[in-house]
């Protein structure tokens, strides 16, 4: 499980001298035997094999002049690595296994071990760091699948039981029941919605099975709260599988997650400033930005407007509305309950998705052929909106090539002359005409690039 490490104790126990009898006084005992039995053949073990890279500089000082005005080389090494994880298998014809991203990552070869003892290989259709969703393959050979519950119907107190392969002892069995929906917030991944539940969940349970007592999958076990000195205390969290099964459709068609916007920046509403707005509610999201015909736009908010609810959930943080609208899939759309001086407002949006502009560099500087710049808009909790431009594509042996222009490159400055648009790089461009520096950040380090004259 991720960022805990654990201690195991194995406990050696004496037989039992009799057996539990399945009856008394005529009533079956309760078990979950039988509903376990259709259910486990479902769930899988994963070993990876995986590779990391780390690159570091030459033993240079870290505020060094030379790592700013040159390209200098860097070391690096190459890590193997492994992992133990678990799987559930979605699709028995189609061979399609949901797993978290952690489990699978770096790997180059993924071994995926069935109930029966079978080992198959799996590859890998499709992952979502920000989730910690991914979507893996098996051949399609005698699989069992499990059965898919509606996790919006889940209430605090529900039995569930947890289905795994904790330290790589085999698949094992835990149950316990839902202690809360919804959690966020807690700095695991960059969108978060989890289900708490006190199954025991340890290491390697990561992408296994939560179940209710019907066997129905309900959510996918990712997490447990902890540090590295403690073992389960009982705080366990998995994605819903309503969130989890639609990252996934959209792995298997696109392989990757498309995701939209809405257009809104905002901060947290304080007790303060809820009086300041002559509002009663204490909690919830003030609209600061607006982009112009983003989606919010279109819908109408407007700065000021406070959101105190979305999709009849409420919202009392900024980052209650960054999850929400990081959830939802393009053409989805959010129903709010907002107050707008003092008057309770509803309105409906649309998520449309991340348009890119994107020019050719030649339109900037002809030494910049064959480079593709786009104007990337990004939302976070910590900046808010930000706008860069960013190297999207770059042709091998053009002007743009051959002038150290690469993949993925971010622009700074042209002469110091700050570039955060297009319309500001083409102003810049034109007006150093005569040779410029280009300040540029490759990867976690800045450089200068020596611009010719056109």
């Amino acid at each position: 499980m991720k960022y805990v490490h654990y201690l195991l104790l194995v406990f050696v126990l004496t037989p039992l001298q009799a057996a539990l009898p399945i009856a008394v006084d005529g009533q079956q005992l309760p078990s979950l035997a039988p509903m376990l039995e259709k259910t486990t053949p479902a769930v899988v073990n994963i070993a990876t094999r995986g590779q990391t890279r780390r690159r570091f500089q030459l033993p240079l000082p870290a505020d060094s002049l030379f790592y700013r005005f040159f390209d200098l080389p860097s070391i690096e090494r190459i890590q193997e690595t492994q992992s133990l994880g678990s799987g559930v298998i979605i699709d028995s014809e189609k061979g399609y296994i949901l797993t978290n991203n952690h489990v699978i990552k770096d790997a180059y070869e993924i071994t995926v071990t069935l109930s029966d003892g079978r080992e198959l290989l799996a590859e890998i259709i499709g992952r979502d760091p920000d989730t910690d969703v991914a979507v893996i393959r098996i051949p399609p050979d005698d699989l069992t699948q499990v059965p898919i519950a509606d996790s919006s119907r889940l209430r605090v107190g529900d039995f569930v039981v947890a289905i795994g392969n904790p330290f790589g002892l085999g698949q094992t069995v835990t149950s316990g029941i839902v202690s809360a929906l919804g959690r966020s917030g807690l700095g695991i991944e960059s969108y978060e919605d989890f289900i708490q539940t006190d199954a025991s969940i340890n290491l390697g349970n990561s992408g296994g099975a939560l179940v209710n007592l019907r066997g129905e999958l309900v959510g996918i076990n990712t997490a447990i709260f902890g540090n590295g000195n403690s073992g389960n205390i009982g705080i366990g969290f998995a994605i819903p599988i309503n969130l989890a099964h639609g990252i996934m459709r959209q792995l298997i068609e696109y392989g990757e997650v498309r995701r939209g916007r809405l257009g809104a920046q905002g901060q947290n509403l304080t007790p303060q400033l809820a009086r300041a707005f002559d509002i009663e509610t204490k909690s919830g999201f003030i609209v600061t930005q607006i982009e112009t015909r983003s989606p919010a736009d279109k819908a109408g908010l407007l700065v000021g407007d406070v959101i105190v609810s979305a999709n009849q959930r409420s919202i009392r943080t900024a980052r209650d509305m960054y999850n929400l609208v990081g959830l939802l899939h393009i053409g989805q759309s959010i129903d709010f309950k907002l107050y707008r001086k003092g008057e309770e407002i509803n309105l409906t949006a649309v998520i449309q998705p991340i348009e890119v502009p994107v020019v050719d560099g030649s339109e900037f500087n002809r030494i910049l052929a064959g480079a593709k710049i786009g104007e990337i808009r990004e939302s976070s909790l910590e900046k808010g909106l930000v706008t860069y431009l960013k190297v999207i594509e770059v042709e091998v042996d053009l002007n743009a090539w051959e002038a150290g222009i690469r993949k993925d490159d971010i622009f700074h400055s042209v002469n110091k002359q700050l570039i955060r648009t297009l319309d500001e790089a083409a102003e810049a461009f034109a007006n150093n005409r005569r040779g410029m520096i280009l300040n540029i950040q490759r990867g976690d380090r800045e450089l200068y690039l020596l611009i010719n004259k056109d």
